[in-house]
Parts: C-alpha cells; sequence; structure tokens
C-alpha cells in the first residue's frame, strides 16, 4: 500500500496490482496455485485502498488500478523439446482457464483495467485476451485492456520470432487502449 501510494505521489496516474506472475500455472511452481483467486483480490484490494487514500487528499487527481496479467512461465508457440517439436507443458484451454481465473479475481478485487505485460508469446496473449473476452461478457462490462509485449534481442522480434508489426496486427482485434513494449532490449 506504501510503494502504491509513494508512485501516486510521484505523479502516477495508474499503478498496478503486482500480479505478474498470479495465475495458477505459474504459481504452480510454488505450491501456491490454490491461492490464486485470493492473491488476486487482495493485491486489487490493496492498490484501491491507496487509490482511496490517496484521492481523500487529492480529489481532484484521477487514479486507476491496473490488473496486472504476466505470460506465465509456459509458452504455447515453441516446443521445449527440440526433439518433439509438438510438444507442449500446456493446452491453450489450459492457459485460458488459468488467466479466466486471475481476470475474475481481478475484477472482483476491483481493478479499473487490465494490464497484459511482458508478452514473449502470442498465442499465451490471445488466451489470456479470450478469457478477458469472456469475464466481460459475463459480467456485461467491458474495462479497458492494455497490452505490453516484450523483444528478447536485437533482431527486434519476440521471443517467438514475430516483429512489433506483426505482433500489433495478431493483437489489434482486442482493441487495446494501449500497446507498448516492455523489458526490450
Amino acid at each position: 500500500r506504501e510503494i502504491h501510494l509513494r508512485y501516486l505521489e510521484a505523479g502516477a496516474d495508474i499503478i498496478e496490482t503486482n500480479t505478474f506472475n498470479g495465475t495458477s500455472i505459474a504459481m504452480e511452481d510454488y505450491h501456491m496455485a490454490p491461492l490464486v483467486r485470493e492473491l488476486n483480490i487482495t493485491a486489487a484490494r490493496v492498490a484501491r485502498e491507496a487509490v482511496t487514500a490517496f484521492q481523500a487528499r487529492h480529489p481532484d487527481r484521477p487514479a486507476f488500478i491496473a490488473g496486472a496479467i504476466g505470460p506465465t512461465n509456459k509458452t504455447l508457440s515453441m516446443s521445449r523439446d527440440v526433439n518433439d517439436p509438438g510438444k507442449r507443458d500446456v493446452t491453450f484451454l489450459q492457459v485460458r482457464d488459468a488467466y479466466r481465473e486471475q481476470v475474475d479475481a481481478l475484477i472482483d478485487g476491483g481493478v479499473d483495467l487490465l494490464l497484459c505485460e511482458t508478452v514473449f508469446d502470442t498465442l499465451v496473449l490471445k488466451a489470456a485476451l479470450f478469457a478477458i473476452d469472456e469475464a466481460f461478457a459475463a459480467r456485461g462490462f467491458r474495462l479497458p485492456v492494455m497490452i505490453s509485449g516484450t523483444i528478447t534481442d536485437a533482431s527486434g522480434r519476440t521471443l517467438t520470432g514475430q516483429n512489433t508489426e506483426a505482433f500489433w496486427n495478431s493483437v489489434r482485434h482486442a482493441h487495446p487502449l494501449s500497446i507498448g513494449i516492455n523489458c526490450a532490449l
């Protein structure tokens, strides 16, 4: 909460929930998958407490909470086994389901927008966007969505080989509020 407040006091208009690895797929490495809903809701509520406290002191300053959605620690576009190019650790549906759990919890916790960040595999992002659309349809409303990809080397491409124009063309159907690059070379 204090870190959020410091960012807001420094001039940030948007703070994020620090839920980058907040999916059951990523949390399974730590045997924490059963805590995913609680972690995401709590992160959103802590951020909301900070925004509420900040706006009580600065009613003229808008402040928003981005529900941070990271890339997971799995890929859908590439095999981890060079001897079996078709092998995947997870399926599209498993990734979608993991994101849906996270998205539902972030929305239930009170975020103002969703931020899909550090995208290195566009197919994983598409599973997240699919889950987001499902969550919005179930609720009957939409929140703004921001997308941030990552370029992994000097070639100007994502880990799965897309250049920035191809990345944009792959995800523009989601009509994001913004699209950008983070953690890039």
